[in-house]
């Protein structure tokens, strides 16, 4: 996997890991992608890179044939996991929609910080991160992908956007190799 190198402006942009998503049955357990998602937070706080933050408040409004209503949810079910120890400086995105960017003021609060490129992380590998890597990729971030950092609810769509079409937008890499580059780039 073809990960080389980071711009000095990047942002980590964690999808999704939220109450009410990880405790879905998913392709890979959950708690990896969770802790990975942290490790990775931590390191971007400590070399002083943006950190974003996405939940999912809701739905989109249009019709589909496999849409899930989100309604009559738990209160906690779009708080963010505990893990992720979310911090004063970190941006908080709520969408509505699978991407992050789509009706939010995420790109103008990465154009403000100057950044050039994502990297992401999250749940679902073909839904909330795919989206917003899409988003991304056309509105010209980089755009990285930790994916050992994430899963689906599907395990074919999960190695359908990891092989087929992250190579497309951006690079791929483990959270360790993301580590490894902030590390080396902090020196």
């Amino acid at each position: 996997m073809p990960l080389t190198t980071l711009d000095p402006k990047t942002a980590l942009i964690v999808i999704d890991l939220q109450k009410g998503i990880v405790g879905l049955p998913t392709a890979h357990p959950t708690g990896p992608v969770v802790s990975k998602s942290a490790r990775l937070a931590s390191t971007f706080r400590q070399a002083a890179l943006p950190v974003v933050l996405v939940n999912v408040t809701g739905g989109a409004p249009g019709r589909a044939e496999q849409s899930r209503r989100l309604t009559d949810l738990p209160p906690d079910w779009a708080d963010l996991v505990p893990e992720l120890d979310r911090q004063p400086t970190d941006i908080l995105i709520s969408k509505r929609t699978w991407g992050a960017f789509m009706h939010t003021d995420l790109e103008a609060q990465l154009r403000a910080l100057e950044v050039s490129q994502v990297v992401l992380t999250g749940i679902a590998t073909s839904i909330g991160v795919e989206s917003t890597a899409r988003q991304a990729y056309e509105l010209g971030f980089n755009v990285s992908f930790a994916i050992d950092a994430m899963t689906d609810l599907n395990a074919e769509a999960h190695v359908n956007s990891i092989e087929r079409i992250f190579p497309r937008m951006g690079e791929r890499g483990s959270t360790d190799e993301l580590i490894a580059m902030l590390a080396s780039s902090s020196r």
